[in-house]
């Protein structure tokens, strides 16, 4: 950070499918200034839309340092202007192509949801100081992002990281929203947490809290994901080799009943030369992780990976 930004604050709004969430980031310490969060109406963009517009506001009469912009964490790829949603796929109608900085009048940055989770844990959080870092987050879908050789890492049309789209099973007849048939994100992601159990779990929530009570079918289907997510990770692990592996998302709040099995899974799954394991840690910031890395973001853009 140059000298001129010191002790300047940025916005950051984390758009989801159900909730917008926001904070006043003191981009020179990564101290949360304030947050905010709103639920919204995933099928009505107006909604959404204005919500932002209204955060922004809150976020903005709090502020007692210059503001340096606005960054928003979204699904999809980002444009390359920064400005837009570039392409979001069979979610969230009225993203794709919406102008974020003509909206709010304010300068606006654009990062995909995971990649800006990844930037505030790489800056301020789990990864703080680390080369090479892989994350999940776990919510609705499954996202991701690659910070090597100290780098977030886009790759070509941004679209490196999304590691919620790997193939579990080639021949399952799931596919998810990118085409792909048994995918980490169908395996684990709050959106399909309904057909996994047989419509006995409407969500992740419902779904651990049966399974801390005990309750078969949740243990079943619970651990299976889990099981999932350990495969997966370990084969990550297996390719890019990672210093850490952070998981972040509203399902990394189900604490031990994640973390606990999924400690277990990878002592089978992972391979570990020397007898090293790789950590895997809950992300610092939590379900804040995006919408942190949003703010950061305004002073650090990301272009150079686009082509």
């Amino acid at each position: 950070m140059t000298a001129e930004n010191k002790c300047v604050s940025a916005i950051g709004i984390d758009l989801g499918g159900t909730h917008i969430k926001g904070v006043l980031l003191d981009c020179n310490s990564g101290n949360l200034l304030h947050t905010e969060i709103m639920q919204t109406h995933k099928s009505h963009p107006e909604t959404w839309q204005d919500a932002v517009k209204e955060m922004e506001k809150r976020l903005f009469a709090y502020s007692k340092l210059p503001v340096a912009g606005v960054g928003i964490a979204a699904p999809g790829l980002a444009a390359a202007d920064g400005r837009s949603i570039a392409n979001m796929p069979g979610r969230m109608s009225g993203l794709e192509n919406f102008d974020w900085a003509d909206f709010l009048q304010k300068p606006v940055n654009i990062l995909n949801d995971a990649h800006a989770a990844l930037f505030a844990e790489a800056n301020y959080g789990q990864g703080k100081g680390l080369n090479n870092i892989v994350m999940l987050t776990l919510g609705t879908g499954v996202g991701g992002g690659l910070w090597l050789n100290g780098h977030l890492y886009e790759g070509f049309l941004k679209r490196a990281g999304h590691l919620g789209h790997i193939t579990l099973d080639s021949r399952g007849t799931d596919l998810d929203i990118t085409q792909m048939p048994g995918s980490l994100e169908n395996a684990i992601g709050n959106a399909t947490v309904s057909a996994r159990s047989f419509n006995r779990y409407g969500d992740t929530e419902m779904l651990v809290k049966a399974y801390r009570k005990g309750e078969h079918l949740a243990t079943l289907v619970w651990l299976n994901s889990v099981r999932d997510l350990a495969v997966a990770i370990a084969s990550l692990i297996n390719t890019f080799a990672p210093e850490l592996v952070i998981i972040g998302g509203g399902i990394a709040l189900a604490g031990e009943s994640l973390f606990g099995p999924l400690r277990q899974f990878l002592d089978v799954f992972e391979w570990r030369p020397s007898g090293k394991a790789t950590p895997v840690r809950k992300a610092y910031f939590d379900e804040w992780s995006g919408a942190v890395g949003a703010a950061a973001g305004v002073l650090n853009p990301v272009r150079e990976n686009y082509r």
